[in-house]
This record gives structure tokens, C-alpha cells and sequence, in this order.
């Protein structure tokens, strides 16, 4: 059984490597202006290559680097993923569109229309990432002033009405958070592929929303014996309800051929450290954010102090924003690493580097061959002898 993985596709936009981690001068987070690049300024007229141009670029290197699909994240910076989705699906072909999304800012019936329409358009390419907020100045930017196990108790509601509207039988609710009669997708909605559900959280009360519907456990990168603690805890709640969970990582790599040029790029981006920027984007009531803190510690001599384990690095977010804990090594040091995860049960990956585009090809091309269950290396993964000849002269001029 191979590996589902997937890449990470930069919504806020982003910049030109971990040497300029604050600058995002590519896609459109900082609009228009001298120095940027889609869209760019030239000669005092916009170039017409514009932010959804960059991110189908994105896209279409991930998708022919190897990668299943690409995670859309959301912020209050960004453009809405459901949107960026149903842009980017002509722009590939079998890549799925991870959409990351809080319940509660959408009616579930409402919902249920979108991700059915999106299925129906894409052949069934949507992908659910469900994030009930972490609390703090990000959710009152959404209107969200509700408590943090209630964010995951509407969360619950949320989809137990989604599911109960799929396919197209009358359902009727009355909870505490939304109410139904009768509602239903119409026939030519109705039916379609339900999407696999990716479910953030690390509290006990997001641990039991997952164990009610999520597909795959989604998680941070932490240190390995911590994330294997956190996984027997997700099984052992799962056990109770006759469900058996699968896990998935999120995990920011820095790879190059040798361990040595892999940490001369976060030497590089090590001038850049700010560890009040990292603190405030820590702000709220989320506990993965609260135990990544705990990691990081108050006295820092140089970058590797912060390497917990062998290629283990938990610096990122003192460099850039996002998670703090990622990958760095040689090509087949990550490799291994990975490997390692998937022995701890890890079933899906959704990987990232700076730039997105560049590290796409770069990450596709060297580390995923060597993944022990990679859909690239797996047997059934052959190209059928009469497609061979097609695929050669493809890569041929691809390469």
C-alpha cells in the first residue's frame, strides 16, 4: 500500500527562499509593487502574469513532480481556497485540491452544495482539511468568539449535517448550532464521492471530533516519540467508537544532495530570526501551537541547538511563519525520515519548502524515488507497455 502525499501550495504568497523569509514578494500578499513578481511592475505597467498564474505554476510542478494533490491553507491574508480550487482544476489533471476550511463560517447544507459541485466538476478531486481555529486575534478576524471545545463541538455538528444531506434524502436537524428540515442536494448533486477528510487538532476534544469522522489524523511534525504518543492516544479513542484512524503529517523539508548544503541553507536564514513574530502567531487557545512553544527553548546558542533528533529541526517558525518543526538533511536523510515516520504509522505527508515552485521539482524529483511505499517506486505504480513510449518521450522533454 503506498503513500498518499501531497504539497503544500503557497496561498499567502511567497518568497524566494529561507534568505529572504519575510519578504513575500511572489503571488500577491503584498500586491502590487517594484521587485515582485507575479504580478510584476515593468517599465511602470503590470506584466499581466498575475498571483493565480504563480500558483498554477505551483500546481502543475507538484502535480508533475509526483505529488497527489496540494493543500490550499487559508488565512486573513489569503484568497478563499474553495475558490482557488475551482480556478487551478482546469489547470491539472488528476490533482486533488486539499481545502483547508473552519466549519461554522459556512451552513453545512450550504457546504454540502459546494464540495458536491466541486466533485461533480473535478471528477471527484476535492479533498477536505478541516481546522475548527486556534483561537486568539486569527478567530476574532473571523467574528469567532466561540470557546475552544464548543469550536469543536460545532465542528462535530457540522459534518454530522453535512453527511446527513449527501445524498439526497430529506434530513431533518435540531441542534445546537444548525437547523435543517428537509434538506437534501438536488438529484445531480447528490451522490457524489463523499471527499477524504484531513482533521487538525491536538486537544482532547479535537482528538474526539476526529475519532467521529475524519479519514486521516492530521498533525504537525514533532519530535518522533512524541507524535507516536499522540498517535496511540488518537487509536486508543478510536477503538471505542469500532473506527480505525489513519495519520498524516505536515512537514516543512529543506533537502539537498548533501547534509552539509541542506544546513548552510538554514545557517543563511538563521539571520533572520524573530522570535517576537513567532510568538504572536502562537497567540491563542490551540494547544499543538502550545506544545511546539514548549519545544523551542528560551536560550538558543546557534541554529543547531534546535535540532531534537537527527534531521529534526524545530526552528522554522523563528524564521518564517507556519509550523516550527521540519525536515533537514541530504535527499536521502529526509528520505529515510520519512520512512521512519511511516513506520510509526504515518499513511500521508504534506510536504513544503521555500520557494513552493522550485522546491516542488526539487523535492519530487530526489526525495520522493526514494520513499519506501512512494507511488513513483511502488510495483503497482508501472507504466503500461502500451503507454511507455509516450511517457519516455514526455519525461524527455520534461527533464
Amino acid at each position: 500500500m503506498t503513500i498518499d502525499v501531497y504539497w503544500r501550495i503557497g496561498m499567502e504568497g511567497d518568497h524566494a527562499s529561507l534568505r529572504t523569509p519575510r519578504r513575500y514578494n511572489r503571488g500577491h500578499a503584498n500586491g502590487y509593487g517594484p521587485g515582485n513578481i507575479a504580478p510584476a511592475i515593468r517599465g511602470g505597467e503590470l506584466d499581466g502574469y498575475g498571483y493565480i498564474d504563480h500558483i498554477a505554476a505551483v500546481a502543475k510542478a507538484s502535480e508533475s513532480a509526483g505529488f497527489l494533490g496540494g493543500l490550499l491553507p487559508s488565512f486573513p491574508v489569503t484568497d478563499d481556497p474553495w475558490a482557488v480550487a475551482a480556478a487551478l482544476a482546469r489547470e491539472t489533471t488528476t490533482y486533488r485540491f486539499m481545502v483547508a476550511f473552519q466549519p461554522g463560517f459556512l451552513h453545512p447544507v450550504q457546504a454540502a452544495r459546494m464540495s458536491a459541485s466541486l466533485q461533480r466538476a473535478t471528477g471527484g478531486r476535492l479533498v477536505y482539511n478541516i481546522i475548527s481555529g486556534g483561537g486568539g486575534p486569527a478567530q476574532l478576524w473571523w467574528g469567532d468568539k466561540v470557546s475552544h471545545d464548543d469550536r469543536y463541538a460545532r465542528t462535530t455538528e457540522f459534518l454530522d449535517v453535512l453527511r446527513g444531506v449527501w445524498d439526497g434524502e430529506p434530513f431533518d436537524h435540531d441542534g445546537r448550532f444548525f437547523h435543517t428540515a428537509g434538506a437534501a442536494l438536488p438529484p445531480g448533486l447528490a451522490g457524489q464521492p463523499f471527499p477524504e477528510m484531513y482533521f487538525s487538532g491536538s486537544s482532547g476534544a479535537a482528538v474526539q471530533a476526529a475519532g467521529r469522522h475524519a479519514d486521516y489524523y492530521l498533525s504537525w511534525l514533532e519530535p518522533y516519540p512524541d507524535l507516536r504518543a499522540k498517535f496511540d492516544g488518537v487509536r486508543a479513542h478510536a477503538e471505542k467508537t469500532g473506527r480505525t484512524p489513519k495519520f498524516a503529517v505536515r512537514i516543512d523539508i529543506v533537502a539537498r544532495h548533501t547534509e552539509e548544503a541542506a544546513w548552510a541553507e538554514i545557517e543563511k536564514g538563521w539571520a533572520f530570526v524573530d522570535r517576537d513574530a513567532a510568538n504572536r502567531a502562537a497567540q491563542g487557545d490551540s494547544v499543538g501551537a502550545a506544545r511546539i512553544k514548549g519545544w523551542v527553548p528560551e536560550t538558543i546558542t546557534g541554529y543547531r541547538d534546535l535540532e531534537v533528533q537527527p534531521n529534526v529541526w524545530c526552528g522554522f517558525s523563528l524564521i518564517r511563519g507556519g509550523p516550527a518543526f521540519g525536515l533537514v538533511g541530504s535527499y536521502e536523510q529526509v528520505a529515510q525520515r520519512l520512512d521512519e515516520l511511516t513506520e510509526l504509522g504515518v499513511d500521508a505527508f504534506i510536504l513544503a519548502g521555500n520557494p513552493h515552485l522550485e522546491e516542488a521539482y526539487r523535492v519530487g524529483e530526489e526525495v520522493l524515488p526514494l520513499l519506501g511505499r512512494s507511488r513513483l517506486t511502488a510495483p503497482d505504480a508501472t507504466i503500461p507497455d502500451t503507454a511507455a513510449s509516450d511517457a519516455a518521450a514526455s519525461l524527455s522533454l520534461t527533464h
